[in-house]
């Protein structure tokens, strides 16, 4: 939003978060308790959490016993032990923990759809009151829906953009990118001025998985077509990565570290320390880069000819495991942690996307969160990952491990986004 955004449009804004503040309101004074089957007796909790943090410190750490002393101190009966886990490790720590049967009671991973089909999770309505259900961001909610029934809960969001250094653009003379050949033509302005990495291009393991489907879109390709079929190989995909290792691995403006070795957290350090001219990031590296006097400009991620069709989504998700019976409780703890105060102060300390209704429109109305509006704005019309497919999870981690390959010199495109999407199929035909 705008500093003169009409009443209209914020009429509009508030309808796609999907419930009123009145109706939120109202909600909040029913006041039911999640269910479950495990009534009375002290019960202690195992929470797997992600680690956000972008410089490897213990923020997400501090954050989560922050949360978990309020809430013992008014819940007796229930603790809460917490182990946070690097991004590249938290989905296989879960996996591993629930394959050798002993589940967490609560995980905060990126994908719950495999686990849902295994009938491992508590349906959402037996975790979470009615008021802290109706306070989800419509579209996210709905995303967290394995066939009608929500199993997974929104944690947090953010969308993508382009985000250049201006300090280094203003240097070279160069303009932000409206289309692919403004990007290789600025890229080869800051190199040719000594501008360690042009265009920062991480597909390593840690996340290449959003890389990917940022130039997939970009070209207006994607996981998916408009039925939900991965389409990992289409034309429109296979041309996105062709480019890329063409023009600007090919034409060496990705820096000194290979795409397919360069993770999302140095690449993000690199361009908070003033090396990177461009790389595609998400809301928390604006402080990242802010700490360190790092200006920073921010665009969509352009098309080959202009603007791209769709930019991309990010939720990550919250469920309750059902193996240790413990659905009450965990209802009451994920209630409390999805108070406006929580939800907050995780988003003010990422700069990531609140998931509530009343937490957006409290950031959406804060001009201390002025930066964050480009992206709340962007939010509605993007794409998220196929994360409802009980087959995500698997199709994810192959490409993380495959991806990077395609665009090092000898990278095959068609071959590799082929293998890919067979891999993809088979797994969907498994579900």
């Amino acid at each position: 939003m705008s500093d003169n955004e009409s009443g209209g449009e914020r009429a509009v804004h508030r309808r796609f978060l999907g419930v009123t503040a009145t109706v939120v309101a109202l909600g909040m004074t029913v006041g039911l308790a999640g269910c479950g089957s495990s009534d009375g007796g002290d019960v202690t909790l195992k929470l797997v959490a992600a680690d956000y943090d972008p410089e490897g410190g213990d923020s997400t750490k501090q954050y989560w016993d922050g949360v978990v002393t309020a809430f013992e101190a008014k819940n007796k009966g229930i603790k809460v032990d917490v182990s946070v886990y690097d991004w590249k490790d938290v989905d296989r720590k879960v996996a591993e923990m629930v394959e050798a049967g002993d589940a967490p009671d609560i995980a905060q991973i990126g994908a719950y759809a495999d686990y849902a089909a295994e009938d491992k999770l508590y349906p959402v309505d037996e975790l979470l009151s009615i008021p802290v259900q109706a306070n989800l961001l419509a579209p996210l909610a709905e995303a967290g829906e394995v066939s009608r029934v929500s199993y997974g809960i929104p944690f947090v969001a953010s969308t993508r953009l382009l985000f250049y250094n201006q300090t280094l653009f203003d240097q070279a003379g160069v303009e932000p990118p409206k289309t692919w050949d403004e990007i290789e033509s600025a890229a080869k302005a800051l190199k040719q001025r000594g501008v360690k990495y042009p265009f920062a291009l991480p597909l390593g393991n840690e996340e290449a998985q959003a890389e990917t489907m940022m130039w997939m879109l970009s070209n207006g390709g994607g996981y998916t077509d408009s039925v939900g079929s991965y389409t990992i190989d289409s034309v429109q995909n296979i041309e996105a990565f062709s480019w890329l290792k063409d023009t600007l691995v090919g034409e060496k403006l990705t820096g000194p570290v290979a795409p397919g070795k360069l993770d999302r957290k140095p690449a993000f350090a690199a361009f908070a320390n003033g090396e990177v001219g461009m790389l595609n990031g998400h809301p928390s590296l604006l402080q990242q880069a802010a700490r360190n006097g790092v200006k920073v400009g921010m665009v969509p991620l352009p098309g080959p000819n202009g603007k791209a069709r769709s930019s991309m989504g990010v939720a990550d998700w919250m469920m309750g495991f059902k193996q240790h019976g413990h659905g009450r409780q965990i209802g009451e703890f994920l209630d409390f942690a999805y108070s406006d105060e929580n939800v907050l102060e995780f988003a003010d300390e990422y700069d990531l996307l609140p998931v509530t209704v009343s937490a957006s429109e409290t950031m959406g109305a804060d001009p201390a969160h002025k930066e964050l509006w480009p992206f709340l704005e962007a939010l509605p019309g993007s794409t998220l990952y196929p994360v409802g497919k009980t087959s995500w999870a698997k199709v994810s981690e192959n490409i993380k491990k495959q991806i990077g390959s395609v665009v090092g010199p000898n990278g095959d495109p068609t071959g590799t986004l082929g293998a890919i999407g067979r891999e993809a199929a088979a797994q969907e035909n498994a579900e």
